[in-house]
């Protein structure tokens, strides 16, 4: 399985040291920008599976940030907003809705809530392949139902 790429933008230094050991222990690659601008460089540069932000960032507002990810990964690339400012219902209904944000946590973040919220946006590929059946058992009941017909020209 590919590892999937995140990147975390947050201004606070410890915060986003705390944010990326935590992704890390669950096996994610993880890119760092400590700003708006950045972040929004190192988004078109690394091109993440998933974007975790802070809401108040220097150089370029989390929410422009989130807006632009989201319009130019045709919502393709999940925007996950942290913030210690903006609490309350009002600011996750704007995060989540005209700003695009996949989901919204104000700190402190529960870790299990949070890194549940990641692996739900980047569903991983091996879980599908549990899903379907062997290609083998494809293949050997296609054969048997096949027997002693004539295939179909094309």
């Amino acid at each position: 399985m590919a590892e999937k790429k995140i990147l975390v933008v947050d201004y606070d230094a410890e915060s986003l040291e705390n944010i990326s050991k935590l992704l890390i222990s669950h096996k994610f690659h993880v890119i760092k920008a400590s700003d708006g601008q950045a972040g929004y460089d190192k988004f078109g540069k690394e091109k993440p599976d998933l974007v975790v932000l802070e809401a108040i960032l220097p150089k370029m507002h989390g929410f422009d940030l989130t807006k632009r990810i989201t319009q130019e990964s045709e919502g393709r690339v999940p925007v996950v907003m942290i913030t210690g400012l903006y609490k309350g219902p009002q600011f996750r209904q704007e995060a989540l809705g005209p700003i695009g944000a996949a989901e919204f946590f104000e700190k402190p973040v529960s870790p299990e809530a949070f890194v549940g919220a990641i692996k739900r946006l980047l569903p991983d590929e091996d879980d599908i392949d549990e899903a379907l059946p062997d290609s083998n058992a494809v293949i050997e009941a296609l054969s048997r139902r096949g027997q002693g017909q004539p295939s179909p020209r094309r």
